[in-house]
Order: structure tokens, then sequence, then C-alpha cells
């Protein structure tokens, strides 16, 4: 009993710091070691507890589908997405929408947009909005992910998901704040209110971009862990949190425009916890997802 209760204590105590007791890990290499890989399984994993960082990048892999369950088909599908990049990043030599100086995330747009049918007639032409989302999601993707090939698909995928999966509910994710900010703290809700700035909000880099450029690699992580597996609703607690950490901040800028300057710019030394408090706000208010791992 007193063994039990210690090794409660260690996993509470663990939590709330930000690391996880060795069980999670075993669970999830657990659900790895299987011939077919079981993608509920790994939702409710991903929903329920950070990824450790030497599983991430396969997880996310097998979730947005850029290889199948199956473990032995993983190598042979990754060899043919790499034909697949190569081939398409070929073709966009040719026709001169790139070459050896590029950025290799103005690549990745620009495979991208060939891919789905919507490369521009000439660079000439500017960006569209969505492609500035794309891009903030490929600068972050690129800090986390070595291999360019990898990235590339993670990026593709991870904004293909967002928006067929999760268009319609992203949509409504600046209604949901204001509902959960009212319930939190209705006195900063009432001051965004008079200031005029719930219309100015940063809502298309926190719920766009999913604070690409706004968190840094630890804390995005985190928060992408989630959507990946199911849930953009954590974004509304990730911002809700932002809120009620920089209340005080927040009630002394008198102005839309230096409450959205501030928001855009978030001192980085504590997104950490910020993450932390925002996960357990999302479970609070949306509970946590019961099946067995």
């Amino acid at each position: 009993m007193a063994d039990d209760s210690q090794r409660n204590f260690r996993s509470v105590y663990y939590e709330k710091v930000g690391f996880r007791g060795v069980e999670e890990k075993k669970s999830l290499e657990i659900l790895l070691k299987d011939d077919r890989l079981d993608i509920e399984k790994l939702c409710t994993f991903s929903q329920r507890f950070p990824l450790p960082s030497m599983y991430r990048i396969l997880v996310w892999k097998v979730l947005l589908g850029i290889i199948p369950p199956h473990h032995k088909s993983h190598a042979l599908v990754m060899n043919y997405r790499k034909e697949q990049y190569w081939d398409v990043h070929h073709a966009l030599r040719v026709i001169r929408f790139i070459n050896d100086s590029t950025p290799q995330v103005d690549v990745f747009l620009r495979i991208h947009q060939l891919e789905s049918g919507k490369l521009p007639r000439n660079l000439a032409f500017p960006l569209e909005p969505e492609d500035e989302v794309f891009l903030a999601i490929a600068k972050a993707m690129e800090e986390m992910v070595e291999d360019p090939i990898e990235c590339y698909w993670l990026v593709s995928s991870f904004v293909n998901q967002l928006n067929s999966k999760h268009k319609d509910a992203l949509q409504q994710l600046p209604k949901i704040l204001e509902q959960y900010l009212n319930i939190e703290d209705n006195r900063l809700l009432m001051h965004l209110k008079a200031c005029a700035a719930m219309s100015k909000l940063p809502y298309d880099l926190w719920f766009k971009k999913c604070f690409a450029g706004c968190l840094p690699e630890s804390s995005l992580q985190r928060v992408w862990d989630k959507i990946i597996s199911g849930s953009c609703k954590i974004l509304v607690f990730v911002a809700l949190e932002i809120f009620l950490t920089f209340k005080m901040k927040i009630i002394a800028l008198t102005t839309a425009e230096k409450i959205t300057q501030f928001l855009e710019n978030i001192p980085q030394d504590n997104t950490d916890a910020i993450v932390s408090k925002a996960v357990d706000l999302w479970r609070t208010h949306c509970g946590t997802p019961a099946h067995s791992v």
C-alpha cells in the first residue's frame, strides 16, 4: 500500500513539473511493438500523455497517414514517399520554381502547391493566406525534424489534416474561447471587450498556425500531439491560459493594438508551464480519454 502511494505521489509530481514516469513510456513501447499499430490506442495515448521525444515523429507519421499501421510496410512506403518528393522536386527545378538557393520551407511550399494543384502560374504571384500558414508551420516543424523529406511529409499531412478534419471546428474556436474566458475570468473578458480587442486578437497565429511562431519547440510539440491525435480544441485552452497567465499585464494595456501586439510576442521563458496548465484546463472542461492503453 505504501509503495502504491509513493508511486502515485511520484506520478503526480512528475506530471506537475512536466515529466512523466516510466509507466507511460512502457505503455507506448508495448503499443509500438504490435505488428499492426492500433491507431485508436495511439490517439488515446497521445491525448492523455505527451509523447516521448524518441517516438514522437514515428507516432505523428502513423497518425497522419504518412506510413501505414503495418510495421513491415514502413520502410517501403517511406521509400515511395522519398521518390515522390524528389520527382516533384525535379519538376519544380525544370520549370524554375526552385533552385539551389531556395530556402527549404519555400521548397516545401512549392511541392505542396504542385501536389495539391495550387501552384501559381509564376513566382511573381503573391502568397495566399493559406500559404503563410503553411510556411509558419513548416518553419516550426523544421526545428523539430532533421530529415527534410520526413519534415515535408509531416508539414503537408498536418496542414491537410487541419484543412479537412479540423476545418469546421477551427472556425468555431474564437467563439469557444470567449465562452471559456467568460467562465474562467469574466473581468478580463470585460476588459478585452471594453478595449474592443476581441475581434482583433491574433486568431490566425493561435488557431490557423496552431501557435507556430508563438511558442518554442518544446511547448509547441506537446500542443501538436493533441491536435494530430484528434483534438484541435486544445488550442482554445492554450490561448485561455495565456490570458490567465498574463492577466495583470493585459489589464494594464488599454488599447486593442497594444493587447494584440503583446499577445503576438509573449515572453518565452515559461511557455512549458503555460502548456501544462492549458492541458489541465482542457481536461477539466473536456474530460480525459478513458480508452485503456
